[in-house]
């Protein structure tokens, strides 16, 4: 059967998260359906990432298996054809080798956080951001950050539903920059790693909002970081904000 690649794009806002669930919408079972409107039978989808609920992507990948060889445009049209209205975009459609893997080829996985900081109410970038109402210190966030970086126990900033066998991850970069977005000054985080733990992006987020208010010290977070204790973490973030902007590979099966 032939596989295909998918880089999907999603508003995460009405989805109970990427994974199939009983009784609940998520993109998974979206996707999951409109092929099976393209081949009628049961179809089962694999992704680079399980998002949870609320969370967007810019660039989600997935494969699937198919019965018969499409061309990539004309998979990528019907799909989106049948997946209207909800919202969920193929992006791009790639043949892969029978053996590529969403999930286990990947080398990186990217994640931007969008932190807007103003006291009225958003509306147009409402459930895309995460809303505080007062300034944060770019530069001790930015400290807070660097000790981060690297190899470490990051059980602080571990869900506790964490399924990961370990909670050693490699954190290669954490970014933070002042952008004036669409509906005003914003601080985006941009974090790459090979994995990551659960909810270990909300959770370093909200903890370095601790750091942006002067609650905590740089020192602080790199106090919690070294508890290995959930206890230790700050208030994890709300999910609306956070976006898996994109997933590296050794070979771009998308690339022209």
């Amino acid at each position: 059967m032939p596989r295909y690649a998918l880089r999907i794009e999603y508003h995460g806002t009405p989805f109970a998260g990427w994974q199939r669930q009983r009784d609940q919408p998520s993109v998974q079972a979206a996707i999951e359906t409109a092929l099976a409107r393209l081949e009628p039978r049961a179809h089962t989808i694999a992704a680079a990432g399980r998002t949870d609920a609320g969370v967007h992507a810019l660039a989600q990948v997935a494969h699937c298996d198919l019965a018969r060889e499409w061309d990539p445009y004309r998979l990528s049209e019907a799909l989106n054809h049948h997946l209207k209205p909800q919202p969920v975009a193929i992006v791009a459609v790639a043949r892969v080798a029978d053996d590529w893997h969403a999930r286990f080829s990947a080398r990186e996985r990217r994640y931007v956080f969008r932190l807007l900081m103003r006291r009225a109410p958003a509306t147009h970038d409402r459930g895309l951001v995460w809303q505080v109402r007062h300034p944060l210190a770019l530069a001790p966030m930015r400290a807070a950050a660097r000790h981060l970086i690297g190899t470490h126990d990051f059980t602080t900033f571990r869900s506790s539903i964490c399924q990961a066998q370990s909670p050693v991850k490699s954190l290669d970069t954490v970014e933070l920059n002042a952008v004036d977005g669409p509906s005003g000054p914003e601080i985006r985080f941009d974090l790459r790693a090979r994995s990551f733990l659960h909810n270990q992006v909300r959770s370093i987020v909200g903890s370095l909002e601790r750091v942006g208010t002067g609650a905590w010290s740089p020192d602080d977070l790199r106090t919690a970081l070294e508890a290995r204790n959930r206890a230790a973490c700050g208030p994890v973030c709300p999910p609306h904000g956070l976006y898996l902007a994109g997933v590296g590979y050794p070979d771009d099966p998308f690339a022209v």
